[in-house]
């Protein structure tokens, strides 16, 4: 009963609907109940499995390959979130089985474990407690932990008013004036096609927005494609009748390795904002080739810079692989962002709920916070 109820949880909490993301608290509750370390292992591995069950038809997506393969690397992906819950399982309720808890929690948000730190219940503070800030997530970790305590049930019950406080009272995060993010959708293709139509079809959305008073408009992560000094001068030409500023993603190419990076377009001409801090491993980021000696893969600055300048403004980006973990939107966050700004590129998420999530996610740090969100895909 207790795995069961453990993957309704992860499929519940982690359903693309941020309103139900304080579920995924349930999960500390079916853990600290288990009666054997067997039991919390199977718990944990049916929490993270379902909340994370778009991944196998994802990756058979993003490399044209079976949902086998997939599979394979979803269950890869949970073993350090099982690990940890298994190893640091007590049977033995009180303060320790509360400090297990904390270090479990801790260890799936920075790395190394937080790399694949997916479906993190902490994620549900902003639903809870918006615009309480950091004080909000203290009260979501205390929620978290004192779950797992023999004061489960009036806990439990607390956090269902919680939730029924906040769907009466639910709001979107707000926008910013001027600021635009454009949703595209053109699969794959963006940011792969060398000729410049593509480019383009994007600088006629541009130019849309603009005359529709748009002062910042938000692009996809990639939308730029491979980032050269000619791209650059070309989106600039094209532009340069309009008081507009373009923020999209690009590859930026070096010897060892690629930046999956945040470029900006001014009249003063183009920069690089920012470079993803943790690119998808596997399929982006590759450090065991550097191991052996070989190029290639993209380069993860794990505590890099986490905040832009960009229209005179503080911006965090999150870029999309980032918008499922903790430590980039806290790193952000201790920075004092004016906004959130969340690119991505989910072509690849095709029939599955990963943007959905990554959405909800991006949605629940922003009222954390109480700052403005700015989201921009392709799919």
């Amino acid at each position: 009963m207790l795995v069961v109820a453990a993957a309704v949880v992860g499929v519940v909490g982690w359903s693309g609907d941020p309103r139900t993301l304080p579920v995924a608290l349930v999960f500390s509750a079916l853990w600290g109940l288990s009666p054997s370390r067997a039991t919390a292992s199977a718990v944990a591995a049916a929490y993270f499995l379902a909340a994370s069950r778009g991944l196998p038809q994802g990756v058979a997506t993003f490399y044209g390959a079976s949902v086998l393969s997939g599979g394979a690397l979803w269950i890869g992906a949970a073993l350090a979130f099982v690990g940890v819950h298994t190893g640091l399982w007590s049977g033995r309720p009180g303060w320790g089985r509360v400090l297990r808890s904390a270090v479990a929690a801790i260890l799936m948000a920075v790395p190394p474990f937080g790399i694949v730190g997916w479906a993190h219940p902490i994620t549900a503070a902003g639903i809870l407690f918006p615009s309480w800030g950091w004080w909000g997530l203290g009260a979501t970790v205390a929620l978290m932990l004192t779950v797992t305590t023999r004061a489960w049930p009036a806990v439990l019950m607390g956090l269902a008013g919680l939730m029924v406080w906040s769907s009466m009272t639910w709001t979107e995060p707000p926008g910013l004036q001027g600021w635009v993010g454009l949703d595209l959708h053109l699969g794959r293709e963006l940011g792969r096609d060398l000729d410049m139509d593509q480019h383009e079809a994007l600088i006629a959305e541009v130019r849309v927005a603009a005359v529709d008073g748009a002062r910042i408009v938000v692009l996809p992560e990639n939308a730029f494609g491979l980032w050269t000094s000619t791209v650059g001068a070309f989106w600039r030409s094209r532009l340069r009748d309009l008081d507009v500023e373009v923020v999209a993603g690009a590859t930026v190419v070096y010897r060892d390795g690629y930046d999956n990076a945040v470029v900006v377009i001014d009249q003063d001409g183009a920069r690089i904002a920012l470079r993803q801090r943790m690119p998808v491993p596997v399929s982006m980021w590759q450090p065991w080739l550097s191991w052996l000696g070989e190029s290639g893969g993209a380069r993860a600055d794990l505590f890099g810079a986490s905040v832009a300048g960009i229209g005179g403004r503080r911006v965090a980006p999150l870029v999309c692989y980032e918008q499922l973990l903790v430590w980039p939107i806290l790193q952000s966050m201790a920075q004092k962002p004016d906004l959130i700004v969340a690119i991505g590129n989910g072509w690849w998420t095709a029939g599955t709920d990963i943007a959905a999530i990554q959405k909800a996610s991006s949605t629940a740090w922003a009222r954390l916070f109480g700052l403005p969100l700015v989201v921009s895909f392709n799919r």
